[in-house]
């Protein structure tokens, strides 16, 4: 990899405080890894750089792409330069995107009990119809809980904050998970 160039190409997300990076290779192999502050980002010399670029709020690690989210105060045309030239440098470092004691997320909560198997539907509705749908758009949806049919999600990424999430919760997912699964009455999300 050293000394050969790198192009990453940029994406723009539903949520205009997200845009979305790819690198042109695997990120993270599996899972996905989420950081709000730059004190969560220790575990990750990726997240770290990026982190050190002023203005950036959080980076959400996926397979093949890195979202980052900035403040209000900042332009994309100001940072964007700086958050290409921080990943560049990483890929270019040889160090790996996760330290050594941290494995990325599988995302969705464990839940045992009497509803395992309406969760285990749930979480693999999610798995196949929502998450290949929101990674596009540079974000996560995982499984956080289920009560007395309503289902709680975490949103990660380019969904957490985004103007259209709460719709796309609404709307997409719950009505998807209501087609499929009865016991589903409502869709919440949680994390926020």
């Amino acid at each position: 990899m050293k000394g050969s160039v790198m192009f990453i190409q940029t994406e723009s997300t539903p949520n205009p405080a997200t845009l979305k990076f790819l690198p042109g290779q695997t990120v993270l192999s599996a899972g996905t890894a989420d950081f709000v502050t730059a004190e969560a980002a220790e575990s990750s010399p990726l997240a770290q750089r990026v982190f050190a670029v002023s203005g950036v709020t959080g980076v959400f690690l996926g397979h093949d792409f890195v979202t980052v989210t900035k403040d209000d105060g900042s332009e994309w045309d100001h940072i964007k330069p700086a958050i290409l030239g921080a990943i560049m440098e990483h890929f270019q470092s040889g160090q790996p995107v996760l330290g050594q004691e941290v494995t990325a997320a599988s995302g969705h909560a464990d839940h045992d009990g009497e509803d395992r198997e309406i969760v285990d539907q749930i979480k693999e509705l999610l798995d196949t119809r929502v998450r290949p749908a929101v990674a596009q758009d540079g974000g996560d949806i995982t499984f956080h809980g289920f009560e007395r049919g309503v289902v709680y999600l975490h949103m990660q990424g380019a969904c957490a904050g985004c103007p259209s999430s709460t719709v796309t919760l609404k709307m997409g997912i719950e009505n998807l998970l209501r087609h499929y699964i009865p016991e589903v009455t409502e869709v919440r999300p949680v994390g926020f």
